[in-house]
């Protein structure tokens, strides 16, 4: 009997990219890009492939990853999540770093090994375990138009290329093509790949072979993608991933935006992760080919029930003591970043970072998950100098964000709002005289606003007009969404008197 569903995508909000997914039994696992945040490769569990829960992250010790003085929208690039015989895989690229590898664990929640390096490709790396016992690495190659698929073999234990690389798929003539998978269904290789970039051309194709190397038979037309529907509410469909549930019933993670005011438009929220059901038909996944079939609210049939069997995670493996969801601009310093046990007061010291450059600026951050929400903390700061500063912001990269920061100036604390656009850099202060305040930035589908108040009950609003376009990579570049967070700095000082955060609360409204 079918059982009829209703969900609503993106089924994880926010800056959560390039999705990759594994079903082990009746437990399904996602990873996801992370670029210069800090833990990285954010991993989530779901028994309904609907409802998804952080567990944890693949990338948490400095020993697995440096991205101190990384570049904003380099770092940690897509990931892909497999199992074979009791181990997770999780194979990625450190763009500015150690280039492509992979760590293993026992279990997905952590913790997962230091870094074994593969030796060939250039970005998007995934693993396919064959049932010969043979496991390809299957990575993007060359610049734009360019780019294309290779692959090899390895050594699963040492990450050793048994073979040399062969160029296996070219794609379908259109730039980038990346974010390649191969799989084995039904006696036959199929290998889907992104392509035409990841802005409103993107797509997902797929070829198929009786080879693992093919050559593969190129399905005539993109097995997903929105490219031609401009006024469809969701954008830039692709970088996907395919899973089989419990039932047999096929299903595809990707990316996606929302942009405001559909394609052309911009979003502060970048590329998120959605579910699509497949359909086969002729031997081809099909999700949606310009039908307009993806929408925010799906209905479908036989989405997977959860079991009443137990799952456990031990989150004791998890390093950091803040929650999962919580990430660090670069790197993580316990002696920068404090949380009480509680979880209720947040204490951060500043370095000589700021929101202007590509340093290890002290900031802690959340994704932003919806086009309004708001975002505020308490904070008291004594500063030792002038120019130092602790506050609330939000962020896009260096070239675009928000900050609401108690500032020393002359001797004196002011309270200062700033929004970056590009090359262009707006702020303003008001007087403040005191060391503490009630901090808050709200945004909506058009712009970002600050208040401020000096008891949490009477606010005013901080006077500065703030295009949240500006906070958008359609306005200023990159591959992230924004985040939110607390943020202090020395503005040239190595180190600041710590700043006190309570009351921080985030909410979509």
């Amino acid at each position: 009997m079918q059982r009829s569903t209703t969900y609503v995508n993106p089924v994880i909000t926010g800056f959560y990219p390039d999705p990759s997914i594994v079903r082990v039994g009746e437990d399904y696992y996602l990873a996801v890009s992370s670029f210069e945040y800090f833990p990285g490769v954010p991993i989530f569990h779901s028994r309904d492939l609907v409802n998804w829960k952080q567990i944890g992250h693949a990338l948490t010790r400095k020993e697995q990853v440096n991205l101190s003085m990384r570049k904003s929208s380099a770092g940690i690039f897509a990931p892909t999540i497999r199992y074979h015989n009791g181990t997770f895989y999780m194979i990625t690229t450190d763009v500015g770093g150690i280039g492509n590898f992979f760590v293993t664990a026992k279990d997905p929640a952590g913790p997962w090994s230091d870094p074994i390096r593969v030796p060939y490709g250039g970005i998007d790396p995934s693993l396919t375990f064959d049932d010969d016992g043979r496991v390809y690495v299957t990575a993007q190659m060359g610049w734009g138009k360019e780019s294309h698929i290779i692959q090899y073999e390895i050594d699963p234990n040492t990450g050793e290329a048994l073979t040399q690389p062969k160029r296996i798929w070219d794609g379908d003539g259109g730039v980038w093509t990346e974010g390649a998978h191969l799989y084995k269904i039904n006696g036959m290789y199929y290998i889907m790949s992104a392509c035409g970039g990841t802005s409103y051309d993107h797509r997902a194709i797929i070829g198929r072979s009786k080879d693992p190397y093919g050559p593969f038979e190129p399905c005539p037309h993109p097995i997903l993608t929105h490219k031609d529907l401009p006024d469809h509410p969701l954008q830039c469909l692709g970088h996907a991933d395919l899973v089989d549930d419990v039932n047999g019933n096929w299903w595809m993670v990707f990316l996606g935006t929302r942009p405001v005011n559909g394609k052309g438009g911009y979003t502060v929220l970048g590329r998120e992760t959605f579910l699509a059901p497949v359909t086969w038909k002729d031997g081809w996944p099909m999700v949606d080919n310009n039908e307009g079939t993806v929408q925010e609210r799906m209905t479908v049939v036989n989405l997977p029930v959860p079991s009443d069997s137990p799952t456990h995670h031990d989150e004791a493996n998890y390093e950091i003591p803040f929650p999962p969801q919580w990430s660090f601009l670069r790197v993580y310093d316990e002696k920068r970043y404090q949380l009480s046990e509680d979880g209720q007061t947040f204490t951060l010291v500043g370095n000589e970072h700021t929101m202007d450059n590509d340093g290890d600026a002290t900031f802690a951050c959340l994704r932003q998950t919806a086009r309004s929400m708001r975002f505020s903390s308490a904070v008291r700061f004594e500063a030792s100098a002038d120019g130092e500063e602790a506050g609330i912001a939000a962020r896009l990269h260096n070239r675009g964000y928000v900050t609401l920061t108690l500032v020393r100036k002359d001797g004196a604390t002011v309270l200062r709002a700033v929004a970056k656009n590009g090359d262009e850099k707006y702020e303003t202060e008001l007087p403040w005289g005191r060391q503490d305040a009630y901090l808050e930035i709200r945004s909506d589908d058009e712009k970002y606003y600050c208040r401020c108040s000096a008891d949490g009950a009477t606010w005013q609003d901080v006077p500065l007009d703030i295009r949240a376009e500006w906070l958008s990579q359609e306005r200023n570049g990159g591959f992230t969404g924004v985040v939110v967070g607390l943020y202090v700095s020395g503005n040239g000082r190595a180190e600041t008197n710590p700043a006190v955060f309570t009351r921080v609360e985030y909410e979509n409204i």
